[in-house]
């Protein structure tokens, strides 16, 4: 019997503990921290703080070929991934390069076979996927 008592004594004092914590981050104020917006909309024209601080972290001008090659262009590039031209590489390149740089800067920007367009690099400039190609050619 008192092996019973305690038991439930155990337990009713289990369900209070749980209870307890439960409540605590059911409170008003751990509900809204877990509610909170993850972000914001700016409309361009309207002043937006959040916009400020991005500009101001912005990049001051075009990335270099080396920097697009080693974020975006290598992973295939550097290997010659399904016939990638290989990074450095003159040989895999002088036939690319006979049919002129602007066919192959073209086919970067507008994709040719298994690469897609602009590689993997969605927001580089012309100007960053010329340097890239440069940069991978030998051609700088």
């Amino acid at each position: 019997m008192i092996k019973a008592i305690r038991s439930a004594v155990v337990f009713v004092a289990g369900l209070m503990l749980t209870a307890t914590a439960v409540a605590g981050s059911n409170s008003v104020e751990a509900i809204s921290e877990r509610l909170k917006p993850v972000g914001s909309v700016c409309i361009q024209g309207e002043e937006c703080a959040a916009a400020s601080g991005a500009a101001a972290s912005a990049s001051s001008g075009p990335r270099s070929g080396e920097d697009i090659v080693g974020s975006y262009c290598g992973a295939c590039h550097n290997v010659g991934v399904l016939g990638a031209p290989k990074s450095g590489n003159d040989a895999d390149w002088a036939p690319r390069m006979a049919q002129g740089f602007d066919t192959v800067l073209a086919n970067a920007i507008n994709g040719l076979n298994a690469m897609p367009p602009r590689g993997t690099c969605g927001d580089c400039t012309d100007e960053e996927m010329s340097a890239a190609i440069k940069f991978m050619s030998n051609a700088e």
